[in-house]
């Protein structure tokens, strides 16, 4: 191949905006939810819904399940550190991402929105808004919000995905039996 032919390709395609507007989407359903909330809600209120669930306006100050929420000033830099971290982490990798690996790109949507969702309570509120309440009993799993969501939803794919190649990757290795 020649050299002005060489730089006259283009460059190979990511697909990233598509994903990017995976994020936006989230962001924008994750803000305006917790929007409604604050305008409904006063801290620490709680309406039930059913015997399994309620809507609650609660502030967490730490990272999932409230780890951390009692330490001293210095998590608020750590986490928004963390969540700067991963959005430039997954921005990068987008930018990477071969179009045609449309669910790790789906994934990356997910991880990015529900990262940048939280990022913006911390940086308006000083803590993340959570409103979603599952219970039975007595028994209640911390509440979370739609940015929650996503990032569980990412990263249990992602680790899925993960799982998928190892296996493909053993299948390859291992001699028939």
């Amino acid at each position: 191949m020649n050299p002005s032919a060489q730089c006259s390709d283009p460059k190979p395609q990511t697909g990233a905006l598509r994903w990017l507007g995976i994020s936006l989407l989230v962001v924008l359903l994750d803000q305006a939810s917790k929007y409604v909330v604050i305008s409904k809600l006063a801290y620490l209120d709680e309406v039930p819904v059913n015997a399994f669930f309620s809507w609650v306006r609660w502030h967490n100050e730490g990272a999932a399940f409230s780890m951390l929420a009692d330490a001293g000033e210095w998590k608020h830099y750590f986490f928004v550190s963390l969540a700067l971290f991963f959005v430039c982490f997954i921005v990068w990798e987008l930018r990477r991402l071969p179009v045609q690996q449309k669910l790790m790109g789906f994934v990356y949507g997910l991880i990015l929105g529900g990262a940048l969702g939280n990022l913006i309570d911390r940086f308006v509120h000083g803590h993340v808004v959570d409103f979603i309440l599952v219970h039975y009993q007595s028994a209640y799993f911390p509440a979370f919000n739609l940015a929650d969501s996503a990032l569980f939803l990412g990263a249990s794919l992602w680790l899925w995905l993960l799982w998928q190649e190892w296996r493909e990757s053993r299948d390859q290795v291992a001699p028939d039996v």
